[in-house]
């Protein structure tokens, strides 16, 4: 948390010392208005002198309206700091996810990020803007309220101090006590984001299965959890008031029974005990919101933590270094040799020993069954993960090379899942270009076979693409995804599995569209389909992540078991032979 606020505070010291500065001018008037009403009793009520009175209650008054005037311009030097830190802090973690590499983001989750990015930004902002407004008022206050006593009669002050160290103890029972809990609160934070994201993005699905119910349940438990754990600690910290009223509470009953033998003595006057009992008040009033600022910074604290371990994170692919690259002729368009690959915590390698030479203009076929590491091959070509052994060669020069700006015009990938965002045809279509010309957009949407229904749309390219292009089917969505891939005229276009809810007849032709640019461009399909890879000029079987062939069609027939097994399960015994 220190370390959070050193970062993101500075820019914003002049408007927190205004606002500390005009708190400490509301605290003077606060403190000084227990002696206003000591002197307005024991010289006007004892006095019997009613201008007097008058007179002390319109000082009150205005004691009043200075120190809300006072108030008002701190409260506006809070508001805009913790909302600026908060905005800063997005931002930040907002770029740094952007850093971040696919196997960084895997570790930390999706559901964590975004609950960091949210709820533990939202902690820091509301600690930000107490610790403005009440972290110097509380604190002054009680000081100041303890000063003051003391020097109206010091035997009376001790009481004052013999509460401190009790409150203290309150402190520290309880607080030593919340703080793992507030951390485990936020994990369990996390999994209700999760359940809830899960149960968003796949309402269809759960719809179509009829597993309302159980999403229900799934949702209820992890909301469960995460309430009784809310409930413990709330618990908890709801013991810290009440001991802290008992403890203060004693000490104004024990002003009172001293304070009331002085007066009998002569020693005191009835103002001054009065003025005690409204500084022990003061001090009451100060503790209690002291004890609430407690529980929101250690909050604050746990959420910072969690932000600072993403800001702190130091992405496993970098380009840090790296210059643009002169791309030579003659090499191949993509070389692996004994490229393996494991996830982390995973116990066996999703790749091992994958080595393969692919000329340019050429297309490879990737095929294999489920799990057997074909997604995997592709990041690692495109390096969206860096390999745990071998080397990945693109057009000559190790992947790890290049400057990622480089890297993503050399090549280009449609990912499984066809993912659009909300804007626009043409926008979604320019992430690769921003300056790509009508006649090129078109051209993309050609070739991947979108041209059609994109002409068919009112607004055409300006059509509206809504939140994830949940107003386009899947195969359009697909179809989308990859004229933007195309977009820019990559080296190397890589389509992990994304003709899939594309039919026969689009995805043939979509295949000789791309070989059409064959001369150009280099491509990677993947697939589980043979038809879309037996055309290839090499195909890459893999199983269990090992390559277990690697030819031409005809050459798998022969002499690859797997492939011929499975071109026999989709194209008939007959149509292989």
């Amino acid at each position: 948390m220190k370390r959070l606020l050193k970062r993101f505070l500075p820019p914003y010291r002049g408007r927190i010392a205004l606002g500390v500065c005009f708190k400490l001018v509301e605290v003077v008037f606060d403190i000084l208005n227990p002696l206003v009403v000591a002197y307005m009793i024991d010289r006007g009520v004892g006095g019997r002198d009613a201008g007097l009175v008058l007179r002390c209650g319109l000082l009150l008054v205005l004691f009043a309206a200075v120190g809300w005037s006072f108030t008002m311009v701190c409260q506006r030097m809070a508001a805009v700091v913790s909302q600026a830190t908060g905005t800063d802090l997005r931002r930040a973690l907002f770029e740094k996810v952007n850093e971040l590499s696919a196997e960084d983001v895997d570790r930390f989750g999706t559901p964590s990020l975004v609950t960091r990015v949210t709820n533990d930004v939202n902690q820091i902002q509301v600690a930000v803007a107490l610790g403005i407004r009440q972290l110097v008022r509380f604190p002054l206050i009680a000081v100041g309220a303890m000063v003051s006593a003391l020097l109206i009669d010091w035997h009376l002050g001790v009481i004052f101090l013999a509460c401190t160290p009790a409150i203290g103890l309150v402190f520290y029972l309880v607080m030593s006590r919340s703080v793992p809990y507030f951390r485990v609160m936020q994990r369990k934070l996390d999994k209700v984001s999760l359940v809830t994201r899960e149960a968003l993005s796949g309402v269809r699905v759960i719809r179509a299965f009829g597993r309302e119910q159980a999403e229900k349940d799934r949702f209820s438990e992890a909301a469960s959890d995460q309430a009784q754990t809310a409930i413990d600690v709330g618990r908890l910290s709801s013991v810290l008031n009440p001991a802290t009223f008992l403890v203060m509470n004693l000490g104004i009953v024990c002003i009172l029974w001293a304070g009331g033998i002085r007066v009998d003595a002569g020693e005191l006057t009835q103002g001054q005990v009065m003025a005690f009992v409204n500084y022990m008040m003061q001090t009451l009033t100060s503790v209690a919101y002291i004890a609430n600022l407690v529980v929101i910074f250690t909050r604050a604290t746990a959420s910072g933590q969690r932000i600072m371990e993403v800001l702190d994170c130091v992405p496993k692919v970098t380009d840090e270094g790296n210059r643009r690259l002169a791309l030579s002729g003659g090499a191949p368009a993509i070389s692996l040799a004994g490229v393996g690959f494991s996830y982390e915590g995973a116990k066996v390698p999703a790749l091992t020993g994958v080595t393969l030479e692919l000329g340019r203009g050429q297309t490879l076929g990737v095929i294999g069954g489920t799990g057997s590491g074909k997604s995997t091959l592709a990041r690692l070509i495109a390096r969206l993960y860096d390999p745990t052994e071998g080397t990945v060669r693109i057009l000559g020069h190790d992947v790890a090379a290049y400057p990622f700006d480089q890297l993503r015009e050399v090549v280009s990938i449609v990912p499984q899942q066809a993912s659009l965002v909300s804007g626009t045809i043409r926008s979604n279509l320019s992430w690769r270009d921003e300056g790509a010309t009508d006649e090129e957009l078109w051209d993309a949407l050609e070739a991947a076979q979108a041209a059609d229904f994109v002409r068919a749309k009112p607004a055409g390219l300006d059509e509206v693409v809504e939140a994830g292009g949940r107003n386009f089917s899947g195969g359009q969505r697909q179809r989308l995804t990859i004229a933007r891939a195309l977009v820019g005229s990559p080296r190397i276009c890589i389509l992990d599995d994304s003709a899939s809810a594309l039919d026969f007849k689009t995805d043939a032709r979509l295949r000789h569209a791309l070989r059409e640019r064959a001369g150009a461009m280099t491509s990677v399909v993947i697939s589980q389909r043979v038809s879309s890879v037996m055309h290839a000029d090499l195909i890459c079987v893999l199983d269990h992540g090992r390559m277990v062939g690697l030819g031409t069609h005809e050459e798998l027939l022969d002499g690859c078991p797997l492939y011929r097994e499975i071109a026999e399960s989709q194209l008939g015994a007959k149509e292989v032979a």
